[in-house]
């Protein structure tokens, strides 16, 4: 996922880990889990930038810089499913984030849920149509959903 990821920013919300209410050194160790696993993701080490993260997360359950950056290590090591439900977290806080709904969609066809892959991508291409691989991406899940349509009324 590595390709259109968010055009190299850290973070759609540009928020830094780690809640207000937690202990000042909390939020060092959180954030370090966190900038070491971005690390990790860029330079092509996604299996061990999903083990920092999923600890940053487990700490931070509800920070979508975290979650985005664990859904994109967990579809690169291929747990599209994983990968599903972190998108699905931050799609869930917030619906307009058209990076998670791209994430979701790309991982939902890569689980084989081509119908629900289509809704998301449908919304981040229209969130966004001046990015290409979202809508390069919604041509494609479209384009298996009717070749799976030809075949299934061919049998």
């Amino acid at each position: 996922m590595s390709e259109g990821s968010s055009g190299g920013k850290d973070s759609r919300s540009g928020e830094k880990p780690g809640s207000a209410d937690a202990p000042r050194s909390g939020q060092e160790d959180i954030y370090t889990l966190y900038r070491r696993g971005l690390d990790l993701l860029k330079r092509g080490s996604a299996a061990a930038a999903a083990q920092l993260l999923e600890r940053a997360a487990a700490a931070e359950p509800n920070s979508r810089s975290i979650l985005e950056a664990l859904g994109r290590a967990q579809f690169d090591t291929r747990r599209y499913e994983a990968a599903a439900g972190s998108f699905q977290r931050i799609v869930d806080a917030s619906p307009s984030d058209d990076y998670a709904q791209f994430g979701l969609g790309l991982a939902l066809a890569r689980t084989g849920d081509h119908g629900a892959a289509a809704e998301h991508l449908a919304l981040a291409a229209a969130m966004r149509p001046d990015l290409r691989h979202y809508t390069d991406a919604l041509r494609s899940v479209r384009a298996t959903l009717r070749a799976r349509s030809l075949v299934d009324g061919k049998e």
